[in-house]
């Protein structure tokens, strides 16, 4: 067996790409960023290291059941984003 077929790329690809986003996301720190900008790029990066988390580490989409696996992140996200957004409705923006 050779060295290369031993070797894991995807793996050290996915690390690569996620010490790269985390630091694009750095930038809003050291760049002193407006709030805006920094929010969307912190957004941004966040998304897609979540999606290379779970492709790349995660093996989302390696198995059999691939359905029931993509039904179950969907309602992940579902979840948390019904959680920030009552989260700000409630405490940042003022109902009442």
């Amino acid at each position: 067996m050779q060295l290369k077929q031993l070797f894991p790329v995807k793996y050290v690809t996915g690390f690569i790409f996620s010490l790269v986003l985390t630091v694009v996301a750095l930038c809003v720190l050291w760049f002193d960023l407006s709030a805006k900008a920094g929010l969307i790029l912190l957004l941004v990066t966040a998304f897609m290291q979540a999606g290379i988390q779970l492709v790349m580490f995660m093996h989302v989409g390696e198995s059999e059941d691939k359905a029931s696996i993509y039904t179950n992140v969907y309602y992940a996200l579902f979840i948390a984003i019904v959680t920030i957004l009552g989260t700000l409705l409630t405490m940042v923006w003022g109902y009442r």
